[in-house]
């Protein structure tokens, strides 16, 4: 939960280092896929993978990890993004409900209104005023997130290794280049980013994209999703407790107050069946 609560504050450093948010999104991405290679051997999944894997790669691999990025980007406080975040999880049930046609219970149905709710109390803290921009990008990523966790359900036969070197070359290509476009000389903006961004962007694939999430479903070989995922649900106050380390946020009254909301909802979001 650590490494996850961490990616948020060190992404901003990188970015803080005037590394592009979309670039470095793709660099993430494409030292995933490298690590992978010798676990995947380029192998193919069966026909009926296809559609699924490529989703979920779109999903995590593209739109995920570019809205996070963008979000930070474009806000000057990081703990709101990190607890808009939480929102993959009702984000997940909803998209659940509409593609896989799964019922909502009246408990889930009261825990999604209220860790919306939660949201919107955060949205009216003053300190919010010129971070709009980056909430919303925090809530495409929540968005895409979720639908990725509902993609991924179809893919519980396949090699992690598998799925995990599919999210990078898809998030490689895809966002390097749509970084050429939008950012502008890649070979240029490669050659300005220094050592120590290089080590940040190297501790979110390798420490976050790769060991975290391996870690995790090393877990599951031993132990239930629903009891594991409502640990997943505290990571934010790892990140949040880094923010205030790192770089000095001072939640507000209104943030603890939606915060605590948020993430109580999410938690027994987790633990209704």
């Amino acid at each position: 939960m650590i490494a996850h609560g961490s990616a948020f504050p060190v992404a901003k450093l990188a970015l803080n280092n005037s590394v592009p948010p979309i670039l470095m999104a793709s660099l993430r991405m494409g030292l995933v896929f490298l690590l992978l290679i010798p676990f995947w051997k380029f192998r193919l999944p069966n026909k009926k993978f296809f559609k699924p894997l490529i989703l979920f790669s779109l999903s995590m691999g593209v739109l995920v990890y570019v809205f996070m990025n963008l979000s930070l980007f474009h806000s000057s406080i990081i703990a709101p993004i990190i607890l808009g975040s939480q929102l993959a999880i009702p984000f997940g049930i909803l998209a659940s409900a509409f593609l896989l046609n799964e019922n909502i219970s009246k408990n889930k149905w009261i825990l999604i209104f209220t860790s919306f709710f939660g949201i919107v109390i955060i949205f009216f803290d003053p300190k919010l005023t010129e971070n709009y921009l980056g909430l919303f990008f925090a809530s495409l990523m929540a968005l895409f997130f979720g639908l990725a966790q509902v993609y991924s359900r179809q893919l519980k036969d396949l090699p992690i290794s598998m799925i995990n070197a599919s999210t990078g070359i898809f998030g490689f290509i895809i966002l390097i280049i749509i970084s050429v476009f939008i950012e502008g000389n890649i070979q240029e903006n490669i050659v300005q980013i220094n050592l120590e961004s290089w080590i940040l962007i190297s501790y979110q694939a390798v420490i976050v994209s790769l060991c975290a999430h391996l870690l995790m479903f090393y877990l599951y070989k031993f132990y239930t999703v629903g009891k594991i995922f409502p640990f997943y649900s505290l990571f934010p106050i790892f990140g949040i407790i880094l923010t205030y380390l790192v770089f000095g946020e001072v939640p507000t009254i209104l943030f603890i107050l939606g915060g605590i909301i948020v993430i109580s909802s999410v938690f027994f979001l987790h633990k209704i069946k």
